[in-house]
């Protein structure tokens, strides 16, 4: 079972197949907070994280954008007093990739070392 924190997001081609459901459930455990969601007829996961205030949020937003610029894979950041919602999916494929999965341990790995 590969660690998804420890993976790579690699480039990703129009056609690949979106993950399916039992894909999923096998990669969801490892980032529990986060949740599936349809939106548009686009599967994506998302999570809010809450912080004390705006800066604090706005430093981890900062924070994430590096990590997609290192990863090449970006996600949408909402960004609010005391908190930041972040959405990703594969826009190349209108769904769920492995790489949405890397991303979003790497993204919970971060938060947690603050």
């Amino acid at each position: 079972m590969i660690e998804l924190n420890k993976g790579a997001c690699e480039p990703c081609r129009a056609g690949a197949p979106t993950l399916t459901d039992t894909e999923i459930s096998g990669l969801k455990h490892q980032i529990p907070q986060w949740k599936v969601v349809e939106k548009n007829g686009v599967r994506r996961i998302e999570r809010a994280y809450d912080f004390p205030d705006f800066v604090t949020a706005m430093t981890f937003a900062v924070q994430i954008g590096e990590l997609a610029e290192t990863e090449g894979h970006h996600p949408d950041l909402h960004v609010s007093w005391g908190k930041v919602v972040i959405e990703t999916w594969t826009h190349k494929i209108s769904g769920l990739h492995l790489n949405d999965f890397v991303l979003a341990a790497k993204i919970d790995e971060i938060y947690e070392s603050r």
